[in-house]
């Protein structure tokens, strides 16, 4: 199993063995007390396609929050509160209506993956779309991901973009 197209269909068949709402309670918990998130002011968060780590409790603190949204080949960053009208893109995701502002504003981006490896190199949806991100941000990149899917090592592309952390529920 070392191809991504395998890897993915794995990634996507574990998840669904997941009590994902416990793993995203614990995973939330985890990022709260970490000083990266308590020294943001700009975070940016992923709306969780379903088996994936949601992280929509953090809407509740005093921070300002973004989600991605994608536009032709880039990720634009827009605005986002708690009760704000969502948007469901070609990917099947839920985007928000609010026009982008610069990524330059971020603090944190998280970064959502179907697996990620110890050298935070992450298996995303194949899109690419975070790896041509992510270079453009000045922030701290962060994937939560349940331990089942921090491994040794995933194959890695020369276009494939690291993230500073990763957070489990472990």
């Amino acid at each position: 199993m070392d191809s991504k197209t395998d890897l993915r269909i794995w990634a996507k068949s574990i998840r669904k063995t997941l009590d994902i709402c416990a793993v995203s309670s614990v995973i939330a918990d985890k990022i709260k007390v970490n000083n990266f998130y308590k020294n943001a002011e700009n975070v940016m968060l992923f709306y969780p396609a379903k088996y994936e780590v949601n992280l929509l409790s953090l809407l509740d603190d005093d921070k300002n929050f973004y989600l991605p949204k994608v536009c032709g080949d880039k990720i634009l960053v827009c605005p986002f509160k708690k009760g704000d009208p969502l948007v469901v893109s070609n990917f099947k995701i839920n985007e928000p209506c609010s026009e982008p502002v610069s990524a330059q504003v971020l603090d944190l981006v998280l970064v959502p993956a179907l697996a990620v490896d110890k050298a935070g190199f992450r298996l995303g949806y194949g899109g690419g779309f975070y790896d041509r991100f992510l270079p453009l941000v000045p922030a701290k990149t962060v994937v939560p991901i349940p331990h089942q899917l921090y491994l040794e090592t995933l194959p890695v592309e020369k276009f494939d973009v690291p993230v500073d952390c990763v957070i489990t529920d472990n």
